[in-house]
């Protein structure tokens, strides 16, 4: 692991604990363990609490259940309460719908560096295979081979060293996964994480990410070179995460996130005025 960086795991969940199991053993399963692990729980009901207690009784490192009461998709609220008790320098943010590859932690510890947030992206299953790995707890090699052929950058792991070289950076907060991503913990706290205001299904993540992009934009260095603080770094062929299928949410929201979006990339604005601080 780099020198003096510690992992925490934010866990994004709703009322899903089947998936919740098959994700949480395949972090229980990595070459680099994380510190801790917040859930981040926008509300479920006690089957997740108990699912949560039994791997607190196995685990080597805490297990925390950060809970707020079921009134309807409050993702961003819940996910800010995770940021804050997160105890870790570096934050590593999935969904509760997500299986790890062994490497995933691991390679997100490789791909981390100042002044850069991650995106990773994922391997999405079909209905078959999602029904068949939540019966038997583990995707087959067909499964496997059919995701490496048709998505090849998603589901096919290199060896860090190359995974770099096709690895890039951009000055966009675009096309973020926020079931896949990594940030500093202290970047996340200069924006004062994510926006309270956008309760619904929607483009929280992306609203996040162009905040930190604007952020480093404001932010220059001498000597000929401009240092943008939040650069996105956009990494494929590493931190393998598959992603299990269900039924899309209610868009209801998202019209509206989508110009409040376009407000703050427009507006070039930093920091959310009702965010972890207000919570």
């Amino acid at each position: 692991m780099k020198k003096g960086i510690t992992i925490s795991l934010i866990i994004a969940t709703y009322n899903w604990p089947e998936a919740l199991r098959l994700c949480l053993d395949s972090i229980l399963r990595q070459t680099i363990l994380p510190s801790e692990i917040i859930i981040a729980d926008d509300g479920s009901d006690e089957r997740t609490t108990k699912l949560i207690h039994e791997f607190t009784q196995n685990a080597s490192f805490p297990i925390f259940h950060e809970w707020h009461e079921d009134r309807g998709f409050r993702k961003t609220i819940v996910l800010n309460k995770a940021i804050s008790k997160a105890s870790s320098s570096y934050i590593i943010q999935i969904d509760g719908d997500i299986i790890a590859s062994p490497n995933f932690i691991e390679d997100h510890v490789y791909m981390a560096e100042e002044g850069c947030f991650i995106r990773g992206t994922r391997a999405n299953l079909n209905v078959r295979a999602t029904t068949s790995l939540l019966d038997k707890g583990k995707l087959s090699i067909i499964n496997k081979l059919q995701l490496i052929m048709k998505q090849p950058t998603n589901a096919l792991r290199l060896y860090p060293m190359i995974a770099k070289f096709v690895t890039r950076k951009e000055l966009s907060g675009k096309r973020v996964k926020g079931c896949n991503m990594s940030f500093w913990k202290k970047d996340l706290i200069g924006i004062n994480g994510y926006d309270n205001n956008l309760q619904g299904w929607g483009h929280e993540d992306e609203e996040l990410s162009w905040r930190l992009v604007n952020s480093g934009i404001e932010k220059k260095i001498i000597k000929f070179l401009i240092l943008y603080l939040f650069i996105k770094k956009i990494i494929k062929f590493s931190a393998i995460a598959y992603h299990l299928y269900h039924k899309q949410l209610s868009r209801k929201e998202e019209p509206h996130h989508r110009e409040f979006m376009k407000t703050i990339k427009e507006q070039k604005i930093t920091r959310t005025n009702n965010g972890i601080e207000e919570i």
